[in-house]
């Protein structure tokens, strides 16, 4: 038990890891190719790179599956992707990583009213914890931007999408391997993505341009680490520790965004800290038996 607990723990922290860093991969290929572009070339990098491992997983997923399959990668990959591309063009990333966090959130509400999931208290509490933490650190960076706000609810949209799929994950494709179903599901999206990146002009771009290629190799790599490892690993803790825990990994994206303003030279003040302590004390509650 122990030791199952201590794997769990590891995955989470690779994923926040993971995750946390997206958000500059993303900024960096978006000063040069447009939301879609990014978010295109971030799902085709990671089918690409899955194609062989989905070549021979084929065969391991039932046909009777394969529709949840397929919708597994829209709602986790494909339709998030453009829209936290597209929220970032006007919203900053610290109220997108607040927005985000309510992931948890909507995974309990959709497992409620979809999924039959059995109601916990504790859980709940967990989460409603994390968010107030979240929230003490949304506030501990200053004022927020009010002109463009209605792009949030492309962010708000995403984090429903996350919900469903960990219960869609969680109800149907449980007992599918984790890597077959995440290199099936990019692999059947590869034909959608060569067909935006032509109709948004793409190969049209001076694509062997310094500035171009930084900005596509940022994109491939959000692809690569982002959207493929992170997913399977996901995907893998979904299957361990349960949907709702899984879904806590959006709380732990803070703690690397601190670290990489750290890096930056930022300053961390005591509110920041009080709200990365409360959101591990939801966490801890939330992964908790009772």
């Amino acid at each position: 038990m122990a030791r199952g607990r201590f794997v769990n723990a590891i995955l989470f922290f690779i994923l926040c890891v993971i995750w946390g860093s997206s958000f500059i991969l993303m900024k960096e290929g978006m000063k040069q190719l447009s939301a879609y572009q990014v978010a295109t070339l971030r799902i085709l990098s990671a089918g690409l790179v899955l194609l062989p491992v989905a070549v021979r997983q084929f065969k391991k997923i039932p046909s009777n599956k394969m529709g949840y399959v397929l919708l597994s990668g829209v709602l986790g990959s494909f339709f998030p992707a453009f829209l936290f591309c597209l929220a970032e063009t006007r919203i900053d990333s610290s109220l997108a990583g607040f927005l985000n966090s309510l992931t948890p959130v909507f995974t309990i509400v959709t497992g409620l009213l979809f999924f039959k999931q059995v109601f916990q208290w504790h859980k709940l509490v967990g989460v409603s914890i994390a968010i107030m933490g979240m929230l003490v650190l949304l506030l501990a960076r200053g004022s927020v931007d009010m002109q463009y706000m209605h792009y949030a609810f492309f962010v708000l949209a995403a984090t429903i999408m996350y919900g469903v799929n960990i219960n869609l994950v969680g109800r149907h494709l449980s007992q599918i391997g984790s890597l077959a179903v995440v290199a099936v599901s990019f692999a059947l999206l590869l034909a959608p993505c060569i067909v935006i990146l032509i109709l948004t002009g793409y190969f049209r771009l001076p694509l062997l341009q310094g500035e171009v290629m930084l900005a596509t190799g940022a994109s491939a790599m959000l692809g690569i680490m982002g959207t493929a490892v992170a997913t399977v690993l996901f995907y893998r803790l979904i299957n361990r520790a349960g949907g709702l825990f899984a879904s806590m990994v959006t709380y732990g994206v803070p703690f690397v965004a601190l670290f990489w303003g750290v890096v930056a030279g930022e300053s961390i003040n005591m509110w920041q800290l009080l709200g990365l302590a409360v959101i591990l004390c939801g966490v801890y509650i939330t992964g908790s038996k009772r």
